[in-house]
């Protein structure tokens, strides 16, 4: 079966990366390596980061791309490769026999998820699971508490109330975010 992604010149897409093997490397000096990583890109093929949340495994973001472009694959290599060659790797992962052959660092998940935002409400739906994702996962008791996220600058715009999402089970609708 042939994998196929929608490309839409100038879309918004919602993106999900998983660490290989879900190791824990996105947390303390390697979160500063994964920021540097998404400047790096949108420095060689700018983009728009509209929201973005980091787990110690997994991230989820939006990016817009500009006008007439749809190569969001080559923005996530360049990201994917500048933090994999200089993240920290503590534990010692030994790559597939496929990896080596390839010359990959055991860091990144071959592949990423991606998800074309439809309209505005699809917008508000994965900005909002981006956002509540560190709380689903037992990390924090609400969005304000988790630092690696989008959230408190959606705070300073007046676009959230700081207490969102704070003692409440939120439920998101089957297709809303992807891990």
């Amino acid at each position: 079966m042939r994998y196929r992604r929608t490309r839409i010149k100038g879309g918004t897409y919602s993106f999900t990366g998983v660490t290989y093997k879900r190791i824990k490397l996105l947390e303390g000096e390697n979160i500063s390596v994964l920021y540097e990583a998404f400047e790096y890109a949108m420095r060689n093929h700018p983009f728009e980061m509209d929201a973005y949340g980091i787990l110690p495994d997994h991230l989820h973001c939006i990016w817009t791309l500009p006008d007439g472009d749809e190569d969001y694959s080559t923005r996530w290599r360049l990201a994917k490769r500048y933090f994999s060659r200089k993240c920290v790797i503590e534990s010692a992962m030994t790559p597939s026999a496929s990896r080596v052959k390839k010359k990959e660092k055991a860091v990144w998940q071959r592949r990423f998820w991606e998800h074309l935002i439809r309209d505005e409400d699809d917008f508000a739906k994965h900005v909002e699971y981006i956002h509540y994702n560190p709380v689903k996962h037992g990390l924090v008791m609400a969005p304000r508490d988790w630092e690696y996220s989008s959230f408190g600058g959606y705070v300073e715009e007046g676009i959230y109330d700081r207490e969102w999402g704070a003692a409440q089970d939120i439920r998101f609708d089957q297709g809303v975010g992807s891990e």
